[in-house]
């Protein structure tokens, strides 16, 4: 009898410590289980709607416009997309046909200029950047921005905003640079002898840090400082500046 009675308690004992067990186990789980409908709420709230993940993911187009009827260039169109690569359409006094060229915008003047739109914040801004006083005389100036079906454009002579003021200094240096390439390219097909007056004004601009990156230019001056077509004063002006960027 009292060996049944033990075998009895231990049993008892058993079933209790294993109910212990199962209580303790079931209560971790509790305590664990609402982490994965946390972790997985985090994750729908990350998750967010087509709609506005596609207009995230949209191209987006830039563009540069200067008009000024009355100046040797008259007219300048500069459109690229976010990699830098896009086109120039640039307009002279008494021509009639507009000249359109590739465009491919320097990694470091890409940066500037993207940094700009950025600081900008242009496609969610309604600032008006056109001071108060008009300098129509000095051209007309236009930006453009495009994503998806957002589009904005804004329009003015002169701006007190610093932002927007660099932004059309450097589309203006990136244009400067583009027709300097494109007329040298003419000079050495037909007009070698404008190659040295082409010379003096890359000089020019290179000491006004007025070009979107000399840098850029590094191969085609080499180019020309051993392309016999061209008149050696030309091509000694090259060297020169060649020694200038790269220093």
């Amino acid at each position: 009898m009292s060996k049944t009675r033990v075998t009895f308690r231990q049993a008892l004992t058993a079933a209790l410590l294993i109910l212990g067990a199962a209580i303790l186990t079931a209560a971790q789980e509790k305590k664990a289980n609402p982490k994965l409908p946390a972790a997985q709420n985090e994750s729908a709230a990350n998750e967010q709607p087509a709609e506005l993940q596609s207009q995230k993911t949209e191209p987006v187009r830039y563009s540069y416009e200067f008009t000024q009827p009355q100046f040797y260039v008259r007219h300048i169109l500069i459109e690229h997309d976010a990699t830098g690569h896009g086109k120039i359409t640039f307009e002279r006094l008494n021509e009639e046909i507009p000249i359109t060229e590739p465009l491919e915008l320097s990694p470091v003047a890409l940066g500037r200029i993207l940094g700009l739109w950025n600081a900008l914040q242009f496609l969610d801004s309604k600032e008006n950047y056109q001071s108060d006083r008009s300098f129509a005389h000095l051209g007309t100036m236009r930006l453009v921005m495009e994503q998806g079906t957002r589009k904005r454009a804004a329009e003015f002579n002169w701006t007190h905003n610093k932002d927007a003021f660099a932004l059309v200094n450097e589309y203006r240096h990136a244009a400067d640079q583009a027709i300097f390439v494109f007329d040298m390219s003419i000079a050495r097909e037909n007009q070698p002898l404008n190659a040295p007056k082409l010379m003096e004004l890359l000089e020019g601009l290179l000491n006004r840090n007025e070009l979107s990156d000399p840098h850029q230019l590094v191969p085609l001056l080499r180019d020309i400082t051993t392309d016999e077509h061209l008149p050696l004063i030309a091509r000694n002006h090259a060297g020169r500046l060649l020694k200038k960027i790269e220093k």
